[in-house]
């Protein structure tokens, strides 16, 4: 069961203890170091199930999602750890920063980033006949949103001993993916392809950037998840069969792989 605060509480937002600046200390009444997890779009389907099997892990989750109650729920199901549910719109700079400051004020440091939110595909859009305000907003989310979270709560994460950032991304935005990639679908769901087309990139421009610190950075693709009731009958696997190739990313080990895309924990080209 969680231990949920409240989500709109933004803290004194003075500068944290310098002890509370290093997940190397005990956080909780057995004396155990606790790991601390962001994970965005964490109310329902992957971003959920990832949250609660970091939770069994022993991991503190925080879970964000636009409408703070569907974080909520969730954060009532998470079993084994502290769950902490937080209202944040990823395309909307002051909510994002208000998010950090929460975030610094409360704990100090992250260890786990883990960019899941992302816009919904629009399965009928093809490059020619796109609605480009549809498509910029696609953008906006999947892109924009993961960067702007990422530059949030970066230094956040630089306090922490063995930080990881992992962005969830598709076999969509893969040339190379002859299953899921662009040549499989004929142009379809144009703005969700180049969306995580463009997130691999960011991911790996990233991790080239943090090369010499301790931040990993990994993109993974979950597979085909049934995210919704039924989709199982169409070859989608459930939830709790795609949230371990994220729990693996986001607990590498400090030699692990940096900059990668991976399913399964398999690397995958794009």
């Amino acid at each position: 069961m969680s231990n949920a605060s409240d989500p709109q509480d933004t803290g004194s937002g003075t500068e944290p203890n310098r002890e509370s600046q290093s997940n190397q200390r005990p956080d909780d009444a057995t004396g155990r170091l606790t790991t601390t997890a962001l994970i965005t779009g964490a109310a329902r389907g992957i971003g959920a199930e990832v949250a609660r099997q970091l939770g069994r892990l022993g991991t503190r989750v925080v879970l964000t999602a636009r409408d703070p109650a569907d974080a909520a729920a969730t954060a009532e199901l998470i079993d084994g750890a502290e769950a902490m549910p937080v209202g944040v719109d990823i395309a909307d700079q002051a909510s994002v920063e208000a998010a950090a400051q929460l975030f610094a004020a409360r704990w100090g440091h992250l260890d786990i980033l883990i960019n899941n939110a992302a816009a919904p595909p629009d399965r009928d859009e093809t490059p020619s006949q796109a609605n480009l305000a549809a498509a910029s907003d696609a953008l906006r989310v999947t892109l924009f949103g993961t960067w702007r979270m990422t530059q949030a709560f970066l230094p956040l994460l630089h306090r922490s001993s063995h930080p990881r950032i992992v962005n969830v991304s598709s076999g969509a935005g893969s040339h190379t993916d002859g299953q899921y990639g662009f040549p499989a679908f004929g142009g379809a769901a144009a703005s969700h392809a180049i969306s995580k087309a463009a997130l691999n990139a960011f991911t790996a421009v990233l991790a080239a950037e943090l090369s010499d610190t301790p931040v990993i950075v990994n993109a993974v693709c979950p597979g085909v998840t049934a995210t919704v009731p039924g989709a199982e009958a169409f070859g989608a696997r459930p939830v709790e069969e795609s949230a371990p190739g994220i729990i693996w990313a986001a607990t590498l080990p400090d030699h692990g792989p940096r900059g990668g895309f991976f399913r399964d924990t398999r690397p995958l080209g794009w």
